[in-house]
């Protein structure tokens, strides 16, 4: 007679052999997938359920409404006819109140109110929950757009929308494939993308900006600029965004950006509006938005730009809303972020991250560049942020953007790096090209010898392609155009007798001093410096090689000829009558510098280390 644990024995050993085969099957079927695809950023299939390591997100509806009972109809329709791929998608309705001061018309208002509760309370949402905020008092667009979302985490999206907006059915499907790919692929995303427009692109804010103008085969890129009519948060920025705002506003301190159309809208309607503050935000910050280009004014959203705050009277649809007959082979297709371009305020492209470590990296990146056959080499050994982020502002104001930072790694050269600025990085540089060999980098100055070499390196490249070179440092600031323009051609080379200037002209004769053994013979005098334990620098350095060079013209300047020297003592000059540049010596007080600098009006930086001001060049 068998017993009743004898026969649960078979049974249970049939339960674990299940087990073990689904466990051996889960797995063996996962590492076939990550063998078979062995590219780091795959071509997304809209089988999302693939991507096993994204989180459940949470992606909320944030609805603005206030009077508008037809046009939050339309909204809702349309929010209700998309696919949300049987995924739980919450709505929250924010009904702002209309002014108690209205006294006067309060039962035609309270009317229009309760038709406006009525509708969002018999409105079925059958995706997720629904929420309606209905409010006490009149709070405005700003305090709505503000208000209406505080993140509970970091994997908490809201999809924000004002009542007049009209959705296509497919935004969801698409806005959840943008951000498995841009924000939850490590390898594809960047904490300075703080989310994505539906909207179609057509505006550029800052004044005399370039026409916005895009390729039919673009479908994504980047652009600074925050869209209204449809846009997806992700929430650490926009977190972000409150905090600075808060600060802000306590400290009084207005969303004033010179040079922007916005600015104009906010001198005008004050705090009715809120885009001015997150402007002035992402400027601050060098922060980006994904925009879409479907081409033939369709979009995956469309406002229709009902009379309210923004419109006096009914303008009409901006676009056509995208839908499924009207798809192309591209519509999917999120191409790895390096792929995309990147647009600021002034819709000119820029190019982040642009690091520079090697010979090969130097030569295109001084081929993109180069202006009128010059670079403008500036380094930011021993420069304080402060003045560093005045000068690169100065140098935005004049259109002398044919620049490159060299400095050693910090999170300040990084952060210029990806703003579009384009640095090189000595330490690795060097490595790269195998100065190490040349000097002890032992040496107690060891940073002097870095910043030495590097601007020899850097400037035998510019002249072996033909460009000019002027070699300047971060405490030097241009107040002219023409401050780097070269005036005199008797002379090859210009070396500044009490700062670091220095000009070397493209010329073939001044191509013949940098030989091919000038580096090796420039280090074995560094190293003889060393030795003697003589204090040396870049300009000192070359001077002393160039007396034992023949036939190169080499002319001392003297920099207070064109230029004012400010020290301790108050500025009684000004940048008038042929002076070009502004200098001090390195061991000044970056305050004090300030101080000087805003003496004689070129301190353009605000509390932020933030330009006051977008200026935009025609490209």
């Amino acid at each position: 007679m068998v017993g009743p644990k004898t026969q649960l024995l078979p049974l249970l050993l049939l339960l674990l052999f299940l087990s073990a085969l689904s466990f051996f099957s889960y797995h063996h079927s996962s590492l076939l997938i990550s063998v078979s695809n062995p590219n780091p950023n795959p071509k997304p299939s809209l089988n999302l359920t693939l991507h096993p390591q994204i989180p459940n997100f949470t992606f909320i509806i944030k609805v603005l409404a206030y009077n508008r009972l037809d046009s939050l109809s339309r909204c809702l329709r349309s929010l209700a006819a998309a696919d949300y791929l049987s995924d739980p998608v919450h709505l929250h309705l924010h009904i702002d109140h209309f002014p108690l001061s209205d006294a006067a018309d309060a039962d035609r208002k309270l009317q229009e109110s309760r038709r406006i509760l009525d509708l969002v309370d018999g409105f079925e949402w059958k995706f997720g929950d629904k929420v309606v905020h209905y409010r006490t008092r009149n709070a405005g667009l700003q305090a709505q757009w503000l208000e209406a979302w505080w993140p509970s985490s970091d994997h908490e999206f809201a999809f924000v929308v004002e009542d007049d907006l009209e959705v296509s059915p497919l935004y969801y499907k698409f806005l959840k494939n943008l951000i498995v790919n841009y924000y939850y692929n490590a390898s594809n995303s960047r904490p300075y993308i703080y989310g994505a427009s539906l909207q179609r692109p057509r505006f550029v804010p800052g004044k005399h900006g370039n026409k916005l103008q895009l390729d039919d085969g673009t479908r994504l890129f980047l652009y600074q600029l925050v869209g209204t009519w449809g846009q997806l948060l992700f929430p650490k920025p926009w977190k972000e965004f409150r905090l600075w705002y808060d600060k802000h506003k306590a400290k009084g301190i207005k969303p004033i950006l010179n040079g922007m159309v916005t600015t104009g809208w906010y001198k005008k309607m004050g705090e009715k509006i809120w885009t001015p503050w997150f402007i002035k935000f992402i400027h601050t910050r060098g922060y980006f938005n994904i925009y879409t280009n479907f081409l033939h004014e369709r979009a995956l959203s469309a406002s229709h730009r009902d009379a309210g705050v923004n419109y006096g009277k009914t303008a009409g649809p901006d676009s056509h809303i995208l839908d499924e007959s009207s798809l192309d082979l591209k519509f999917w297709d999120m191409q790895p972020l390096s792929d995309l371009k990147w647009y600021d305020f002034c819709f000119r492209e820029i190019f982040p991250e642009r690091v520079v470590v090697s010979l090969d990296e130097l030569g295109s990146t001084l081929d993109s560049v180069q202006k009128h056959n010059t670079v403008i080499v500036v380094s930011l050994f021993g420069a304080k942020e402060m003045v560093i982020r005045n000068l690169l502002c100065h140098l935005e104001t004049l259109n002398l953007l044919n620049y490159v930072l060299i400095g050693p790694e910090s999170e300040l050269l990084f952060d210029l790096a990806r703003r579009g600025h384009p640095v090189i990085t000595t330490n690795r540089f060097l490595e790269s090209v195998g100065a190490h060999k040349l000097i002890s980098m032992k040496h107690s100055h060891v940073h002097t010898i870095n910043e030495i070499l590097v601007k020899v390196y850097v400037l035998q490249k510019c002249l072996q392609s033909g460009y000019s070179s002027w070699v300047v440092d971060g405490n030097m600031l241009p107040v002219s155009s023409d401050a780097f323009v070269e005036s005199d051609h008797s002379y090859d080379i210009y070396i500044g007798k009490t700062s670091e200037l220095f000009f070397a002209s493209g010329l073939s004769s001044t191509r013949k001093v940098w030989d091919d053994d000038f580096i090796s013979k420039f280090a074995m005098m560094v190293n003889s410096f060393l030795v003697k334990r003589q204090s040396i620098s870049f300009g000192y350095v070359m001077a002393e090689i160039l007396e034992q060079k023949k036939g190169v013209r080499v002319k001392n300047l003297d920099e207070t000829s064109f230029g004012v020297r400010i020290d301790n003592s108050r500025v009684n000059q000004s940048l008038g009558d042929g002076k070009q540049v502004a200098f001090w010596s390195h061991d000044m007080a970056s305050d004090l510098v300030q101080q000087r600098l805003q003496e004689l009006g070129v301190w353009t930086v605000d509390d932020d280390f933030s330009c006051k001001a977008v200026i935009c060049h025609q490209s």
